[in-house]
């Protein structure tokens, strides 16, 4: 097969097996230069719990390798004694991929070490074969990485709906698309030459929010993600919940009270059956709100002041705080998580999602942190996750070739 000439830097990150998916204490470490940054190093002591001598040697290898940095500006303590030179995340040099494949098109994109989107494109999917797509992805990433030659690419991370195997990397279903049984880190590693990792979307985006959002530093969060897939996630202690053969989180044929949309499992009123994006716009084309299948198309005709589309938006957020309401009781998360196009845009949206969820634990409930972005952030953040719990493992050796 053909490679993709994306430049290359990294050997391949370690597979989870080989570290347990436990946090080192360099992890740790890069953690709170994430979270605090500008900081201190005795800063990063007291709040890691590490020595000062051990944080001094990771920050040491940590700027060695490029991924942080010493601020220009030293901070005195009070205005007396020597002055600290803070340490901050060094964005100058490397980025990673992201790449999301949702049922219309791919999502290719370039986040910097913060979660920050620096570029973007959607391929519209000519086909839905495997081959095709993942090769279309990786010649738009190798288009966004020539436009900015001076970074570097760390790795690729790939987020998609359905049954994603994170251990091997592979897609084993995704009803949708048709795939079964997809080796997505081994076909699109081959094209890019990079270190690639693979999530559901969900997962991903619990991810995200535990690095880069509002649920850092929640103990538990609960995801659910409401597009044309619909499932879920759920993490504690920074840990992302996966299950035998990462099966956790399929939520596609819970049971919608009073639901009427025929499933393919035989069934009616299945929770995506119900709540897909792809019921919402049949439903919003049959009241001649929209021509088209875009959800987005819904959203603009409910802001232009659409009643019809409003009330489509706020019935499916609705149905949605009464699935999440069923996972809080189950789950007792601190914190719920919702990627759904009309929480994401309307309050009314947002307050109907916390009233059928419940109102005791309405505070607890609020939209994704990346409405702008949240596709690209979902493919990146399967990298980023990688990169920040094991940054020595995941820059281990440069490698000798530009593929």
């Amino acid at each position: 097969m053909p490679r993709t000439a994306v430049p290359t830097l990294a050997s391949p990150v370690p597979r989870a097996a080989d570290s347990d998916r436990r946090r080192t204490s360099a992890s740790v470490v890069l953690r709170a230069v994430l979270e605090h940054g500008p900081v201190a190093r005795s800063t990063v002591a007291r709040l890691t719990g590490l020595s000062p001598a051990s944080v001094t040697e990771h920050c040491a290898r940590l700027a060695e390798l490029g991924l942080i940095r010493q601020s220009s500006a030293p901070r005195r303590s009070n205005g007396v004694g020597r002055p600290h030179v803070p340490v901050d995340l060094d964005g100058r040099r490397f980025l990673v991929a992201g790449v999301h494949v949702a049922v219309p098109y791919t999502t290719v994109a370039l986040l910097d070490l913060r979660g920050r989107v620096v570029a973007r494109r959607e391929l519209k999917h000519e086909r839905t074969d495997p081959g095709r797509v993942l090769a279309r992805a990786a010649d738009g990433l190798a288009e966004l990485f020539a436009a900015v030659p001076d970074r570097r690419p760390l790795g690729v991370g790939v987020a998609l709906g359905g049954w994603v195997d994170r251990e091997s990397g592979t897609v084993v279903e995704h009803e949708l698309l048709g795939w079964r049984e997809v080796p997505v880190r081994a076909l699109l590693g081959a094209r890019t030459g990079l270190p690639v990792e693979v999530d559901g979307h969900a997962r991903a985006l619990v991810n995200a929010e535990r690095l880069f959002g509002r649920a850092r530093g929640s103990r538990s969060v609960l995801h659910l993600f409401m597009g044309n897939m619909v499932d879920a996630a759920f993490a504690t202690n920074d840990e992302v919940h996966h299950g035998p053969r990462s099966a956790a989180g399929a939520i596609a044929h819970l049971p919608v009270p009073g639901g009427i949309e025929p499933c393919a499992c035989g069934r009616t009123g299945c929770l995506q059956a119900e709540l897909s994006e792809r019921t919402l716009c049949r439903r919003a084309r049959a009241a001649g709100v929209i021509g088209s299948a875009n959800p987005m198309h819904v959203v603009a005709a409910a802001a232009a002041g659409d009643a019809v589309a409003r009330r489509l938006l706020v019935d499916r957020a609705r149905a949605t705080g009464r699935a999440a309401g069923l996972l809080l009781d189950v789950l007792n998360p601190e914190s719920v998580v919702v990627t759904e196009v009309g929480v994401m845009h309307f309050e009314d949206c947002l307050a109907a999602l916390r009233e059928a969820a419940g109102t005791a634990r309405a505070a607890d409930v609020y939209a994704t942190s990346f409405p702008d972005s949240v596709l690209a952030t979902a493919g990146g953040s399967v990298a980023l996750d990688t990169l920040f719990r094991d940054p020595f493992g995941a820059l281990r050796s440069p490698s000798p070739e530009a593929i």
